[in-house]
C-alpha cells in the first residue's frame, strides 16, 4: 500500500498543501513547529479515521476556519486504487467518503488501508499505563482482523450495558436477575478476543525478535499477556476462558455491584514488556524504551505484511532524534525495500537512495 497524494485544506496550520511522496523512503525536513507532523496526522486521517495522537476533529481546525478537507490517493500492491476523502466543519459531523461513497460506519474503512506509526507520545505504549498497551493491541489487531474489530466494537457496548445494570442494582434501580445475561454475552466476546490477542503475541515474537537484535545492544526482548483474571492464557481456546470468565464474574458480582463496574475481562488486562527477564517499564533508560518502541513498530510492519499480503503504509514522525547514527543507519536499513515510509526530520540528511521533501518548499508551492 503506498500513498500517491494528498491534497489538505484548512487542516492544522495548513491553508493548502499537496504532497506527492515515493514509494520508498521519504523524509520530510524542516524545523519544529513547521507542520511536518500536520501532515503526517492528515495521512493518519485519510487511512484510519482519526488524527494521529487521536486529537479531537476540532482541534485539526486551522484557526479561523470552519472546515478542513483531506482528499488523498491510495494504490494497493495489486494496483488497486483506494481514494478517501474526510470532510469536517463546525456546523456538522466528520464526514468519509471511500470511492465516492460515504461511509455510514468508519469503522468500515480500518484494514482496507494497512497504517503503521511511530511517533514520540507512543513511548507511553512502553512505560505509560495498561489502556496504552490495550489500545496498541487493539488497533493493529482491528487492521488486520475483521472479526477481531467486530468482536472488539460489540464488547464494548456490551460491557457498557453491564456497568449501566450495575449501577443501577446498586442503586436499587434494578434486580440482579438480568446480570447473569450481559455476563454471558460479554463472556462469549471477551473469550474470542483474549484468544485473538494472545495468538498474535506468540507469532509477532517471531518477527520481533530479529528486529530487536539488530537495533539492541544484545538484550533478550520478550513480550507476555496478562490477564485481569490472574493466569496466562497463551493457548486457551475462546470458550474455555468465556466459560472461566463467567464463573469468576459470578463470584465477585457483589463487588462489581458494589463499584458498579466490571472488574475482569479484556478492557483490564495488560502486555508485559521485558529486557533479559526485567520489566521494562519499570528498568529501562530512555533509548532502551525507544528503541524497544522503534523495533516493535518495524516488526509490526513486517508482521502485517504476512498477515494480509500487503505492505503497510509506515508513518514516522520524529523518529531520529535521540538515536545515534549506527542506529539510524541500522533502522533505515530494516525499512529498505519493506514498502512506503514516511519520516519526519529537523534537518535534511543527504543520503543516497532516499528522498527528502522540505516541507517549507511545500507550503510555498501551495501558496503559488
Amino acid at each position: 500500500m503506498r500513498l500517491k497524494e494528498i491534497r489538505l485544506t484548512n487542516f492544522r496550520q495548513h491553508a493548502g498543501l499537496v504532497f506527492a511522496p515515493s514509494g520508498g523512503i521519504n523524509l520530510i525536513y524542516g524545523p519544529n513547529g513547521s507542520g511536518k507532523t500536520n501532515l503526517l496526522e492528515a495521512v493518519h486521517y485519510c487511512a484510519l479515521t482519526k488524527g494521529l495522537n487521536g486529537a479531537p476533529d476540532r482541534e485539526c481546525l486551522r484557526f479561523g476556519e470552519v472546515y478542513f478537507l483531506l482528499r488523498a490517493g491510495f494504490l494497493n500492491d495489486s494496483d488497486i486504487d483506494t481514494d478517501v476523502r474526510v470532510a469536517y466543519s463546525k456546523n456538522s459531523e466528520k464526514r468519509i467518503f471511500v470511492n465516492n461513497e460515504e461511509l455510514k460506519r468508519f469503522s468500515r474503512l480500518i484494514g482496507r488501508i494497512p497504517c503503521i506509526t511511530f511517533s514520540p507520545i507512543e513511548l507511553s505504549v512502553v512505560n505509560g499505563p495498561p489502556g496504552e498497551r490495550r489500545r496498541f493491541l487493539d488497533n493493529i489487531l482491528s487492521q488486520t482482523n475483521r472479526s477481531y474489530l467486530d468482536d472488539l466494537l460489540q464488547y464494548r457496548r456490551v460491557l457498557q450495558q453491564r456497568n449501566a445494570l450495575l449501577a443501577a442494582v446498586s442503586e436499587k434501580r434494578a434486580g440482579r436477575e438480568n446480570i447473569c445475561v450481559w455476563t454471558e454475552n460479554l463472556a462469549l466476546l471477551a473469550g474470542s478476543i483474549i484468544a485473538s490477542r494472545t495468538v498474535f503475541i506468540e507469532r509477532f515474537m517471531d518477527y520481533f525478535h530479529p528486529v530487536y537484535s539488530e537495533l539492541g545492544l544484545g538484550e533478550e526482548p520478550a513480550v507476555t499477556y496478562r490477564c485481569s483474571m490472574g493466569k496466562h492464557r497463551e493457548g486457551a481456546a475462546a470458550e474455555d476462558i468465556s466459560k472461566e470468565l463467567v464463573s469468576r464474574l459470578g463470584e465477585i458480582e457483589q463487588q462489581e455491584v458494589w463499584r458498579r463496574q466490571t472488574l475482569l475481562g479484556p478492557h483490564r488486562d495488560d502486555i508485559v514488556f521485558l529486557l533479559n527477564g526485567f520489566d521494562l517499564k519499570k528498568y529501562a533508560s530512555q533509548g532502551q524504551l525507544r528503541t524497544f518502541l522503534i523495533a516493535l513498530k518495524i516488526a509490526l510492519q513486517k508482521f502485517v505484511r504476512y498477515l494480509t499480503g500487503e505492505k503497510p503504509l509506515f508513518l514516522l514522525d520524529d523518529l531520529f532524534s535521540e538515536l545515534d547514527r549506527t542506529r539510524v543507519e541500522r533502522v533505515l536499513e530494516l525499512l529498505q525495500g519493506e514498502g512506503q515510509a514516511i519520516i519526519t526530520v529537523t534537518e535534511s540528511r543527504d543520503i543516497s537512495g532516499i528522498d527528502e521533501i522540505s516541507i517549507r518548499e511545500l507550503a510555498e508551492a501551495a501558496k503559488a
